[in-house]
């Protein structure tokens, strides 16, 4: 049975596009027809871009036909988390107090995808601000696998947009986790690239120096190509690193196994996890070792536990500061989870977040120093199976009455930033990788932790484990 057109891959569609087996303007007609059939019921769109997308899309099949030079996302149908800045079009990034910014100018992200020829369908529905929970006047994203599974947070739109057949790719942000948690959940390629690779140049954050902006994907080959695109130095951003980007596509099939070594610390990834995950890891591992990695045991910095629970404390002091003027006049607008959140990091200490800028600065350092031994490293992306959407409550109503135990007063979270909130830190790239299915029929995924700027390490490998596993069918809604 052949693949239906919107569940094709992103590369191969391109492939097609610059062909002249495909006409931009139908597809994109197609996609937004079936944007406008599906999308009443899973929400992932914050709002389609209809009118500028098939505008784009007949000019690039008019420079097709003229012959002239073709992007890498020449004529592709994508989306973008709308908290990416577009000229003159409502950024609102999940909020209400934001419905009506309507930017001056377009994220670095943005316009690089335009440069290289993509067709921005639409902005994707997020979380309040970037953060845990859906402002309470929108309608939350709704994962295609299942209505009641959790679709993963910040890029919850996202996430369901692209496993739902809506778009061939889109865009996250990620500061505790945010475009892993979603990849995870919707059976996609997340990766989350190392901090500063991508220009966070109008972008709205949520913390800034946590902030990483990532695309999500239904393969690996598809999220190196959208990488390639998006990365590079930017003298907007003050935190943009000046590092080349023309290795990141390469050649994903030229790798010996037998020379790739994949670090995995068995404390890290079983402590008060779920045994369900304990047992993916270890099968996982298996087969690993059946395509012919060399499995290395390895120790993380201890100190990834104090990044991880005191996440809030960084993301909070940040994310106040962001909203200071708007919270200090608006505060009846935002919903209860980002206003925690604010309220939180207004009271977070200059000494206490220094203190976890010390702490770190010297895990990056020492987890470079593991990196150094190995290739990659694994995980899990959450401590629990991909979860219910009533389980995600339960586990943070659990987490906020701990935090009164504790008496620390830090807003509610799901005890699932873990394996994300570390790398945020520290910077290092990610990459979230579909693993079949669970007992429920849920996606699974696993982690890979590569060294900083080693996207390409990183995607090599899991190209490879790609193609030895079988990869997802998605569910057509």
């Amino acid at each position: 049975m052949s693949t239906p057109i919107y569940f094709q891959s992103l590369s191969d569609t391109v492939r097609q596009l610059k062909s002249g087996a495909l006409s931009s303007e139908k597809l994109t007609e197609t996609m937004l027809t079936r944007v406008r059939a599906l999308d009443g019921g899973l929400h992932a769109y914050a709002r389609t871009l209809d009118e500028s997308a098939l505008l784009t899309a007949r000019s690039l099949d008019a420079a097709r036909r003229a012959g002239q030079p073709l992007g890498a996302l020449h004529g592709v149908p994508v989306a973008i988390k709308d908290l990416l800045f577009t000229r003159g079009i409502a950024t609102a990034s999940g909020t209400a107090v934001m419905a009506d910014f309507r930017p001056d100018f377009d994220a670095t992200v943005v316009t690089k995808l335009k440069a290289a020829g993509a067709v921005i369908i639409g902005k994707t529905q997020l979380t309040e601000g970037a953060y845990g929970n859906h402002h309470p006047d929108i309608a939350a994203p709704v994962n295609p696998w299942r209505a009641d599974a959790w679709p993963g947070v910040s890029s919850s739109g996202s996430g369901v947009a692209v496993a739902a057949g809506m778009a061939f790719a889109a865009l996250g942000s990620d500061t505790g986790g945010s475009i892993r948690f979603p990849s995870a959940c919707c059976g996609l390629v997340g990766l989350k690239p190392t901090y500063g690779r991508v220009s966070l140049h109008g972008a709205f954050p949520l913390a800034s120096s946590l902030d990483h902006i990532g695309p999500l994907t239904r393969s690996v080959e598809d999220a190196a190509r959208m990488l390639l695109v998006i990365a590079g130095e930017d003298s907007n951003d003050p935190n943009s690193l000046q590092a080349p980007v023309s290795d990141l596509h390469g050649d994903l099939a030229s790798l010996d196994p037998a020379k790739v070594h994949i670090g995995v610390d068995w404390h890290f990834v079983s402590a008060g996890v779920a045994p369900a995950i304990v047992a993916f890891m270890r099968s996982a591992v298996e087969q690993l070792n059946e395509i012919g990695f060399n499995i290395v045991d390895v120790t993380l910095p201890e100190s990834y536990q104090t990044l991880a629970e005191h996440w809030p404390v960084t993301c909070g002091k940040e994310c106040a500061a962001t909203h200071a003027s708007m919270f200090a006049s608006q505060r009846t607008a935002y919903g209860p989870g980002l206003a925690a959140l604010i309220e939180f990091g207004q009271q977070v200490t200059d000494r206490d977040y220094a203190y976890l800028e010390t702490v770190r600065a010297a895990f990056r350092d020492e987890l470079q120093a593991v990196l150094n031994n190995v290739d990659v490293l694994i995980s899990p992306c959450m401590t629990m199976p991909s979860p219910l959407n009533a389980e995600v409550e339960a586990a943070t109503r659990s987490s906020s009455e701990q935090a009164q135990t504790d008496a620390d007063n830090a807003p509610p979270q799901a005890p699932f930033v873990n394996f994300t909130a570390p790398f945020d830190y520290s910077g290092h790239p990610t990459l979230n990788l579909p693993m079949g299915l669970d007992a429920r029929g849920l996606p699974q995924a696993l982690q890979f932790v590569g060294p900083l700027l080693g996207e390409s390490k990183l995607l090599r490998i899991a190209a490879v484990v790609e193609a030895a596993c079988s990869k997802l069918t998605y569910p057509d809604p």
